[in-house]
């Protein structure tokens, strides 16, 4: 049964992972908070060593934590013995490898019916039927009574997507399920993957292609074993993963509430601010003469930019409408110090510093001529 959508399906609350290596502890993931709603389709990034399969391993139950909770559907999963846990994995995960796994003596029709035998899921005699049904789904129907080795990695990492919704489980988990593949066959596995989402499943996929990210419905960046702020991933793309993670440590979290001035113009400002969720409308206020909207900010967008690189006070008002909005803020003296460590995102920004006072201008002298 999938989750209810929207809801949270994944919840890790200040997960940390450490080994003992012979050469001292090394730490795979650092207090990580973040939850997946029901429904949604998680690219999981990041350079290796990054963290991204120590993640995977926290989500699906095949490695303990050092600290922290991991609830999958309301569930505590390391409350369970591992024997409890296997079984439970069986029912409510289903997980591609980059290199298949699929056992090279069984067809692929057997292949997908192994996880049905293992929990016991369907009775016996309908097993078959419903292997051939997924194996249908994914355009296998012709291959089934072949062995892996008779058919295309393409054709192997699709029977091992049938073989992972055998048990029809909520969660899909995938680690680099198209890095074996060429172009035609992962543009034909991400496919499958989107249509699983549209059905109501849950899909995080680790992957090292970018391109892959672009149709996905969220992005995590993992550096040095830390998410990185997913806002600042959205509004400046342009900083290496390093930098990102940098940023987000020094962020300030700031709700507003709706119909509040975030920005009065002619204020003083010392802080750069991206917007985490809502809208925000940036509005000139001409002496003596009425107001003129210059345009709204949403999500992944930022403002203040103006005012810090330029200096003087701001130019316009910013202001939340009919919904509360959430910001994170930087400050002026590290704002400066990003852009001076990234010179592609200063020039980025330069050209919408520009952009944006062009607007201001035009706007401007529109309304002194009526």
């Amino acid at each position: 049964m999938n989750g209810i959508p929207g809801a949270p399906m994944i919840q890790l609350h200040q997960v940390a992972k450490h080994y003992k290596t012979g050469a001292g502890e090394y730490i795979g993931l650092r207090s990580v908070d973040v939850d997946i709603l029901s429904g949604q389709f998680v690219a999981v990034v990041g350079k290796s060593g990054s963290g991204k399969s120590t993640l995977l391993n926290m989500i699906t139950g095949i490695d303990h934590p050092s600290s922290g909770e991991v609830l999958v559907n309301g569930v505590n999963i390391y409350h369970m013995s591992e024997s409890d846990r296997s079984l439970w994995r069986g029912h409510n995960l289903g997980i591609v490898f980059q290199f298949f796994q699929l056992l090279p003596m069984l067809t692929l029709l057997e292949n997908t019916m192994l996880p049905m035998d293992y929990c016991n899921i369907y009775p016996p005699a309908e097993r078959q039927e419903h292997a051939m049904q997924l194996l249908d789904m994914v355009g296998l129907q012709e291959q089934a009574h072949k062995l892996p080795a008779a058919v295309s990695s393409g054709q192997q990492q699709a029977a091992a997507i049938a073989r992972a919704l055998a048990t029809d489980p909520p969660i899909i988990v995938a680690d680099e399920p198209t890095g074996n593949l060429d172009s035609r066959s992962s543009d034909e596995i991400i496919g499958l993957f989107s249509q699983l989402v549209e059905q109501g499943k849950t899909i995080i996929l680790v992957t090292h292609d970018p391109s892959i990210t672009k149709r996905t419905t969220r992005t995590l960046i993992i550096s040095d074993g830390e998410i990185i702020n997913e806002t600042v991933a959205l509004a400046l793309p342009l900083l290496n993963h390093s930098q990102m993670l940098k940023v987000s440590k020094l962020l300030e979290h700031i709700e507003i509430p709706a119909g509040s001035t975030v920005i009065r113009q002619g204020e003083h400002l010392d802080k750069f601010f991206m917007i985490t969720r809502g809208e925000v409308e940036v509005v000139l206020q001409p002496r003596k003469r009425s107001e003129v909207m210059l345009g709204r900010l949403g999500e992944g967008e930022f403002f203040g930019e103006i005012e810090l690189m330029n200096g003087g006070n701001s130019i316009a008002n910013v202001r939340t409408m009919d919904q509360p909005v959430k910001l994170v803020a930087l400050p002026r003296k590290e704002f400066l110090e990003m852009l001076e460590g990234s010179p592609l995102t200063q020039d980025t920004i330069t050209h919408i510093v520009q952009a944006r006072l062009k607007q201001n201008r035009s706007e401007d002298r529109r309304r002194r001529w009526w």
